[in-house]
């Protein structure tokens, strides 16, 4: 039995699915943990995420609203049927981050890099999201 890119991936019949399942299950956890603490840090308005935000320059407004997108896509990755768009709505914020650490801070952006693979993984795993709603369009 092949693989449908139209069926849900929580369908665990075969190994190939119950391995998609797992793997789906543990990034969804890894990157909502990370997310959620990474924006509520920022939310709370930590020390040392007011101190990465002003070296930034765009002010503290850009930090508020950046924890809050964080927070949200961290929870999109637990609503049935949004984890792609979740998935894809971190990955963007970290290719953000990426082009932030490169661009003007002095620290590495070796975790951001991390982070977008990992959303990109799991974007890729829920791509099945991606042509279901082309088939509704349709």
């Amino acid at each position: 039995m092949t693989l449908s890119p139209t069926e849900p991936i929580r369908s665990a019949s075969t190994p190939a699915r119950k391995g998609r399942t797992i793997a789906s299950w543990t990034l969804r956890a890894l990157l909502g943990a990370v997310f959620l603490a990474a924006g509520g840090a920022k939310i709370a308005g930590l020390p040392m995420m007011v101190e990465i935000f002003d070296q930034i320059g765009l002010g503290q407004g850009f930090r508020s609203v950046t924890g809050l997108v964080e927070v949200v896509g961290a929870i999109g990755l637990f609503v049935p049927g949004m984890t792609l768009a979740a998935a894809l709505w971190l990955g963007a914020t970290m290719a953000g981050g990426i082009l932030t650490h490169l661009l003007v801070l002095p620290t590495s952006p070796v975790p951001a890099i991390i982070l977008f693979g990992l959303c990109a993984g799991l974007a890729w795993l829920h791509r099945d999201q991606a042509l279901a709603l082309k088939n509704r369009l349709a």
